[in-house]
């Protein structure tokens, strides 16, 4: 089951989180062998997506989720839903989901 983890992106600026994936018991997740996934969408029903850029440090369990200013500027203000999922062997396991939050930009360049 997936933990539930808010952010918020501060539009038109580069974004970065880690997510350290752990265990039932608090161990880290050895994550090598497995490939990662996000995206956020406006709510579930959405048939666009903007797309993480998403990896892992392997046996260090962290995936560092990341989207480029460009990206950011190009999303709207307000609330989005998002999830994370790693893969291997063709099992797909959801990590972490949640509500992202776009806060406006003032600052026109």
């Amino acid at each position: 089951m997936a933990i539930k983890a808010n952010i918020v992106i501060d539009q038109g600026t580069d974004f970065k989180a880690v997510i350290d994936v752990v265990d039932t018991g608090g161990v880290v997740y050895d994550l090598s062998g497995y490939t990662t996934s996000a995206q956020l969408r406006k709510n579930y029903n959405s048939t666009s997506a903007t797309t993480f850029t998403s990896n892992h440090n392997g046996i260090g369990g962290a995936i560092t989720l990341s989207l480029t200013n460009t990206a950011t500027s190009s999303l709207e203000p307000g609330r989005y839903l998002y999830d994370v999922e790693i893969s291997s062997a063709g099992v797909i396991t959801r990590v972490v989901e949640g509500i992202v939050t776009v806060t406006p930009g003032m600052t026109r360049v």
